[in-house]
């Protein structure tokens, strides 16, 4: 209908252009745009700045943590001889590879540092018969349980917390930096529309 203001149309979006196009002098160039290549690389120094940190502070806590772990368990677990009460199966071919990798749940005999006798479920290679033994680690309480720590694995899981550390503040970075693109990019369709409303009356002529 004459007169009325058609709606806005926001301009079709620029082409693919370097990193850092925002930062070259044009007419086209907006306010918003520089501030974000200004918060893209304020957001970049951040992550550079703070990834290192991170990733020392989590590392070094972690570190701590499994290492007083490897020592707690060092404390409370002990490999002893334990004596098979039933037949394991044997469900791989013999002398086959997968024998050497499969390991089934049996039942075991074991004594206890105080000279308890008790029984525990452990896993052993197919094919052991009772009476068989087998090395393993307990608790005090003569439960069966894994090795303490390693060296190795305790430097492992350091190393993973400090890169997850990492990861996460180039992630936080990158989000916060794709937010903001996001609100400036509402801005300027707002500033667009307003532009607009005001520039569409001039070309509406009146039939």
């Amino acid at each position: 209908m004459a007169g009325e203001t058609p709606p806005a149309q926001p301009p079709p979006g620029p082409p693919p252009r370097p990193l850092l196009w925002r930062w070259r002098h044009n007419p086209l160039r907006r306010r918003t745009d520089t501030l974000h290549a200004w918060i893209g690389l304020g957001a970049l120094i951040a992550v550079l700045a703070a990834a290192p940190v991170a990733a020392v502070l989590v590392g070094d806590a972690a570190r701590r943590h499994y290492e007083d772990t490897a020592r707690h368990q060092h404390l409370t677990r002990y490999e002893t001889t334990g004596t098979l009460t039933e037949d394991a199966p044997r469900h791989p071919e013999p002398g086959s590879d997968e024998e050497k990798r499969t390991r089934y749940p049996a039942e075991v005999r074991v004594v206890t540092r105080e000279g308890r006798t008790r029984t525990t479920q452990t896993e052993v290679r197919p094919g052991l018969t009772a009476d068989n033994t087998v090395r393993l680690w307990i608790t005090a309480d003569g439960e069966a349980t894994d090795p303490p720590l390693t060296a190795e694995e305790v430097r492992s899981r350091t190393m993973g917390w400090s890169l997850l550390a990492a990861i996460g503040v180039a992630l936080t970075g990158a989000a916060a930096h794709a937010l903001a693109g996001l609100a400036l990019r509402r801005r300027n369709l707002a500033a667009w529309d307003t532009a607009w409303a005001e520039t569409a009356p001039r070309w509406t002529t009146p039939t």
